[in-house]
């Protein structure tokens, strides 16, 4: 799940391969968004709230329009199952960690993968930016963080 940034929205992620959105003051379903083709296991909306990234067990993550409901470009790349997704603080960049052990950086223009970050011996379970959107951390099942300098794919 993830709140939108004006914390209006609930977005859900589900079994059944959707992904709902919930207007919170009063509870209401707002819209359901469908493309995955297996369940779903991370939420990030994009800092200014027009977007929102989905990870699934189908190894993609899918992004889509806010405003109408239309799914952007997907991400394909991972081997396996997409299990975290973030947004960078400006809205472009996003990052995916998956049950593959490796975090991809995705171009926002074009959907393509822009870098695979590699170094973690189990899945990756979250992803994160800084603050000024330089560094990518990444938390994995083998009881490690790992620090990324998104610009050159260094571990800092």
């Amino acid at each position: 799940m993830a709140f939108s940034p004006d914390g209006g929205l609930l977005a859900s992620g589900s079994r059944d391969r959707t992904v709902r959105l919930w207007e919170l003051a009063t509870g209401a379903p707002r819209r359901m968004l469908v493309g995955h083709s297996e369940c779903l296991w991370a939420m990030a909306f994009s800092p200014d709230g027009g977007l929102l990234a989905s990870g699934s067990r189908d190894s993609t993550v899918r992004l889509w329009d806010l405003a109408t409901g239309a799914p952007r470009p997907t991400l394909k790349g991972h081997s396996h199952w997409a299990w975290a997704v973030a947004f960078s603080p400006d809205g472009g960049l996003r990052a995916s960690g998956s049950l593959d052990s490796t975090v991809r950086l995705w171009d926002p223009a074009t959907g393509a993968a822009r870098r695979m970050l590699e170094g973690h011996s189990s899945p990756v379970a979250a992803v994160a930016f800084s603050p000024d959107g330089r560094l990518v951390a990444s938390g994995s099942y083998d009881m490690m963080i790992k620090l990324w300098d998104q610009e050159v794919a260094k571990r800092s």
